[in-house]
């Protein structure tokens, strides 16, 4: 798979960042990535950048948070900070080893540290919206994320190569193919829409997204791409959602969550596993118990469910909500140190916009485009 390797580390710096000549460029990941790590380094110095690596690992952060005091825990590093300011790229390799090194940390210890690293949170999505900040998060397989994913180590190779089209001759030519589909979702449909309504199993909802901005996930930020998101007008989330997938956030697992919402904010929540962790993380802040994000997951090349939201927020025929901060760049003001993506499967759903029915089976109908 070195071909595949390769061409992920062109579309990376070619495609999704652009590298520029005197490029400051942050790439993080963890030590099993160094394959696609060095293929990284050497696209971006014949470029003209400057690569800084930072290898990370699961072990170092359990460590930490299992046996740092309140003060250490509520640190922020300024070299941090200082980092976050003034790179001018950052690529973040989705590369675990471990997926639930945080199971077994008390989620009142979880909940002191997020909120310490809000400021973080806000840093980047401020560079982002104004345009300073140029981001991708890539995956590199791994077994700890095979297993997740119920699969061998050789089937979910093939799974990350083929729905980041690297299997393919031409890449970038695919994704900009793909782009042109997206687009015509946004403008045809999306960018007309004032309230969603969503109708499914366990799930009656409305979602007001008037005069917000929708943003097409062409890949260049999330490779694989394949979604168009926005951010709901804060308080105008109404009715229930049951998602059907498994809600993970920082390697703990919440199943069958159901929320109800009341003027945009969540009013009552269940789950028939992790309930406590879930309630624990709508109390982190104000901005914990609304939607940040609300999103169709379009991108046909992904099929099924794996416990990574990098690949699971893209599947063909879903939506997905996230709890917590916004993006900017969609017009969202809703400010928090979480943004918890949830997933439900809309194969067997119904999407009307304005009244109007665009959206059945897990697809936009071709009449209305």
């Amino acid at each position: 798979m070195v071909g595949e390797i390769v061409k992920l580390a062109e579309l990376v710096t070619e495609y999704c960042i652009g590298v520029k000549k005197h490029d400051e460029i942050l790439i993080t990941g963890s030590y099993v990535a160094l394959p696609l790590v060095r293929e990284l380094v050497r696209s971006i110095v014949i470029r003209g950048g400057y690569p800084i690596v930072m290898f990370s690992e699961e072990e170092l952060e359990e460590v930490f948070m299992k046996y740092a005091d309140k003060e250490v825990l509520t640190h922020v590093s300024p070299i941090e900070e200082f980092i976050l300011k003034s790179i001018n790229a950052r690529i973040s390799i989705l590369s675990s080893t471990h997926t639930k090194y945080l199971s077994s940390i008390d989620p009142e210890r979880i909940k002191l540290r997020s909120s310490a690293r809000r400021k973080l949170t806000e840093i980047f999505m401020q560079r982002d919206a104004e345009g300073e900040l140029r981001w991708c998060v890539a995956p590199y397989p791994t077994k700890a994320l095979a297993q997740e994913a119920e699969m061998s180590l050789i089937d979910y190779v093939n799974f990350v190569y083929k729905a980041c089209m690297v299997d393919k001759e031409d890449p970038i030519k695919e994704w900009q193919e793909f782009t042109e589909y997206l687009n015509k979702i946004e403008d045809k449909i999306l960018s007309k829409a004032d309230e969603i309504h969503i109708v499914a199993d366990d799930t009656d909802l409305r979602v007001k997204v008037g005069n917000r901005t929708w943003i097409v996930d062409d890949g260049k930020k999330n490779m694989p791409g394949g979604e168009i998101f926005t951010g709901p007008v804060e308080d105008s989330v109404e009715g229930v959602i049951r998602f059907t997938y498994p809600a993970v956030w920082r390697g703990i697992t919440v199943e069958d969550v159901k929320l109800k919402f009341k003027r945009g904010e969540v009013v009552d929540a269940h789950a028939s596993k992790g309930e406590e962790f879930l309630r624990k993380v709508l109390e982190i802040d104000d901005g914990s118990k609304r939607v940040g994000e609300f999103a169709f997951g379009l991108n046909y090349n992904i099929a099924r469910f794996t416990k990574a939201i990098l690949f699971d927020e893209k599947i063909g025929g879903t939506i997905h909500m996230a709890l917590g901060a916004g993006y900017p760049i969609t017009g969202s003001k809703n400010v928090s140190a979480i943004h918890w993506d949830m997933i439900k499967d809309m194969r067997r759903g119904k999407v009307y916009i304005d009244g109007d029915l665009v959206y059945e089976n897990g697809k936009f109908l071709e009449d209305v485009l």
